[in-house]
This record gives C-alpha cells, structure tokens and sequence, in this order.
C-alpha cells in the first residue's frame, strides 16, 4: 500500500498532544545565550509530531565530514562526527512547557538539552525560552503547501530473511513539504562509565565494528511530497544526502507481530528493499492525518489587527518572510 492511501483509509489522530500552531517543521534561525554570544549558523532542524519530536543539529557543511567508510576517518574527522545530534523523543505539552521524554533513541549518549521549553508562536516566529534563561531560541516555520501530518513511531527495523535487527526505535514524521527520519541503533551501547560519545569514538579509532556500532543511527531531514517522494537535505550520515529519505509503498495496516504482543493489533509494517536487503519495519501510529494548512500566520486580537493596518505605511517599509 502507498502511504498517500494508507492516511486515506487509516486517517486517525491523537485526541491529545501538542497544539496544531506547534506542529511541523521549524528551523532554527537564531540562538542567543545569556553571555551576550548568538549563533545563526547551526543547522538546526525541528519537526513535530503531535506526541513525539525529531530534532537534527549540524554544522554548516565546510565543517561537515565527507561520505567515505569510518576507518578512513582521521581523529579530527572522527571527533567532528561525534559532536553531531540527532534524536527523537516523546514530548509532553503542559499548556505553557514542552518537556521531552525517553530521550534515548540519539546519537549523543548524554542529554545535551536537559530544560523544558517555554514556547510562543507569533506568525512563523516560534520563540524558546529556557526555565533558566540561559538561552533563547527563534524558531521558523519552514513554508508549506497544506498537507499530510503522518507520525509513525519505529519499534525495529529487520531483514524478512534472517531476522537479524537492524535498528530499534526511531520514528518518522511527513509534515507536508517536509519529512524527517530516526533509525536507533540495534541494540544500547555498552557504556557502564557513562562516558560521552565523542570519549568512546576517540577509544574506538581504528576499529571499524566498533565505531560502525557507534554511529549506527540516523536522523535525517528531506524535502519532498507524497507524489514523487522525499529526497534528503539534512543528514546525520553524508552519503544519504539526495537520496530518498523512505520508499512511499510498501506498507500494511493492521499487522500483528509475536515480538510485539503487548502493542496490540494496531500496527503498521512497511516492507522495502535495503542495499538489496528485503527488510520490515514496524510502526505504532502517533497519527495518520490527511491535511494540515501549517499556516505561517498566527492569531491576534481585532484591535491588535487594525492597529497594524493603520500603522502598516511604516510597520511594512521593510518586512519580508523570513525562514
């Protein structure tokens, strides 16, 4: 089944989760901190399900490593690597905070961004306060055409033929125009120290099992539609930039699964090919949503809207959308 006719005969969403003006794809535009110092540079994604969260953070692509295989990595290279992020976790909406939950699924084996956020949107500005204001982030939402809001939350991905496990947990997300991918590593790190990722990838240089098993996870961020598929911009792993982020067919609902009992009948299979591997992934649905404007304005009050309009020969001498 196509994914456009499985939100067709499937469409269901959450009864709760985050508000609609918070879901999508934002882009970070800026991140000022309380020493005075801003950055407007890093690649920073956020794509929003109504229940769970992708987020992508890069350096500008001089400083991104190459596509090449990890044991031809230098130690500068390798560290460059190791102090990119990408995660997905559960988030909970409290009415004024976002808070995020079961943060394992990330390349980073430590949380780096441990403060809820206090959140506002006012047109395509999302603006991130933290409880401690250390830091504040302005966030943009990425224009869209409406369309569909599709969450679909990985329990594992594996090969039909031999069972092994090729990723466990992870998620996907299509946000109209946009859509965003995390594949977990097959199995947790053995990490009794607690020691950070960058510590264990300097200890594992020059051993490919082991830093392949380190960086065996993936976030990536693509732009596309559900007519000619997603091809991906953004990327924790270089040689998947401009590929297509997820095949479009492929899929079953409902499907039953052994492994996954307690998740009951509602599941969905995709089944897709993998550097000639047929592989199957399984999903729970977060939601399965056939249209959402993802409008880049927000709501005001009628005297707040004619004050603009009377004021608009100056308050426009300038504007422009910025994202």
């Amino acid at each position: 089944m196509h994914l456009r006719e499985l939100i067709k005969s499937h469409a269901q969403a959450k009864p709760a989760g985050v508000p609609d003006w918070m879901l999508g794809f934002f882009k970070r535009y800026s991140i000022s901190f309380a020493n005075g110092l801003s950055d407007t540079n890093t690649h920073v994604c956020w794509l929003q399900s109504r229940n769970f969260t992708i987020d992508l953070r890069l350096p500008i692509e001089i400083d991104q490593v190459l596509a090449k295989p990890l044991i031809d990595y230098s130690a500068q290279e390798l560290q460059q690597f190791a102090n990119y992020e990408g995660w997905l976790a559960t988030s909970v909406w409290d009415g004024r905070m976002l808070s995020w939950c079961d943060t394992d699924i990330s390349l980073q084996l430590h949380n780096r961004w441990t403060e809820p956020a206090i959140l506002k949107r006012v047109g395509n500005c999302m603006v991130e306060f933290c409880p401690s204001d250390v830091y504040v982030e302005d966030w943009r939402l990425q224009p869209s055409a409406p369309g569909p809001l599709v969450g679909l939350k990985l329990l594992v991905e594996r090969e039909l033929a031999s069972g092994r496990v090729r990723h466990t947990g992870g998620g996907l997300i299509v946000c109209g125009d946009y859509a965003g991918l995390v594949l977990g590593r097959a199995k947790p790190l053995s990490n009794p120290a607690g020691k950070p990722l960058k510590m264990l990838v300097a200890e594992a240089a020059g051993d490919a099992a082991a830093l392949s098993h380190l960086f065996a996870i993936e976030t990536s961020v693509a732009k596309g539609c559900l007519d000619t598929g997603f091809e991906v911009a953004y990327s924790t792993h270089a040689h998947l930039l401009k590929t297509q982020l997820f095949p479009l067919d492929g899929f079953e609902y409902p499907v039953q699964d052994a492994d996954y009992e307690a998740e009951g009948a509602m599941l969905i299979r995709q089944t897709l090919e993998i550097d000639g591997i047929v592989c199957v992934r399984l999903f729970t649905i977060d939601t399965l949503e056939a249209q959402l404007d993802f409008a880049q304005t927000s709501a005001t009050t009628a005297e707040a809207a004619a004050w603009f309009d009377s004021e608009s020969p100056t308050l426009t001498r300038y504007t422009k959308v910025l994202v």
